[in-house]
């Protein structure tokens, strides 16, 4: 199995938890306020890290505390993070989360993920263009994005785009993307209303792929017939960084040459299984466990 990069975005997470989520101009009590490693695309890093995989982070930290403790949690896990940038006088990507009735509230402050730019892919594209295939996310600029995409389309390394949070993406930078992985808010984003979720799918057999949360996830085959694989099953405790799981896992599958449909069944299992413990990479999943899961 080949290696797998990840372009994105790095923060630490300070997470609260609180008995339900703020409404507008309310004030509730909070508890149990965490700084736990996140970002879209070191989740994802670490998710595939701990099923296994030999996976390069690619992005930019600050000059501080949380940026040093952040590459240090994922050389702790197995990231390879050589072509991290440490970039003085901007703060390290932050991301404040209240966790509360089963769900989340995020903003996110992007600090030195803004540095992840051309300039940066340039610096390391040997080393991004060593890897099989690329996951991409929305955490960093958008030109970035279209940037690695068009690099490795052009060199023959496969990409993966999970294009959160949701922004417009161009026809021809779609058409470039081997998996494109949107949860049903960005779909629409993406592809407008006008439009139903299984006629874009027809549309991009093999390679849309559409979360639907706790419903599970759809794709269409070659065939044309669209499917549905079901979520599992989950005694929810934090929902925080499933999608990072999930999109993690589906990539890892995929290098490994499963099949579509099996890759998505390894994913889910991988995102149900996160679900389960608290905070985005702590609760991620080893290669035994979704194994043991699938089985029973």
């Amino acid at each position: 199995m080949g290696k797998i990069g990840v372009v994105g975005s790095i923060n630490m997470d300070m997470t609260v938890k609180a008995e339900r989520i703020p409404l507008k101009g309310e004030t509730v009590k909070g508890e149990d306020l965490k700084y736990i490693p996140g970002g879209k695309g070191a989740n994802q890093a670490v998710a595939m890290a701990k099923l296994g995989a030999q996976v390069e982070m690619f992005g930019c930290v600050g000059d501080d505390a949380a940026g040093a403790s952040l590459v240090k949690n994922m050389q702790e896990t197995g990231v390879e993070t050589k072509c991290i940038k440490t970039v003085a006088g901007t703060p390290t990507g932050l991301a404040m989360i209240t966790v509360g009735d089963n769900d989340n509230t995020i903003v996110v402050v992007a600090g030195t993920n803004d540095d992840v730019d051309i300039a940066y892919v340039d610096e390391v594209k040997d080393s991004l263009l060593e890897c099989e295939i690329v996951l991409l996310q929305h955490e960093i600029p958008q030109e970035t994005v279209e940037y690695v995409i068009e690099l490795c389309a052009g060199n023959g390394v496969k990409v993966v785009l999970n294009p959160g949070p949701a922004r417009p993406v161009k026809k021809e930078i779609l058409e470039k993307v081997t998996y494109l992985t949107p949860n049903e808010h960005e779909a629409v984003i993406l592809f407008g209303e006008d439009i139903s979720f299984e006629e874009i799918m027809k549309q991009y057999p093999e390679k849309l792929v559409i979360t639907q949360g706790s419903r599970g996830v759809s794709t269409c085959l070659e065939s044309g017939e669209v499917i549905l694989v079901p979520a599992r099953k989950a005694n929810v405790v934090d929902t925080t960084g499933a999608g990072d799981t999930l999109n993690g896992a589906f990539t890892v599958a995929i290098t490994e040459g499963m099949d579509i449909a099996k890759a998505l069944a390894f994913a889910n299992t991988a995102a149900g299984l996160s679900t389960e413990k608290f905070g985005a990479q702590g609760g991620m999943p080893s290669r035994d466990e979704v194994r043991k899961a699938m089985e029973g």
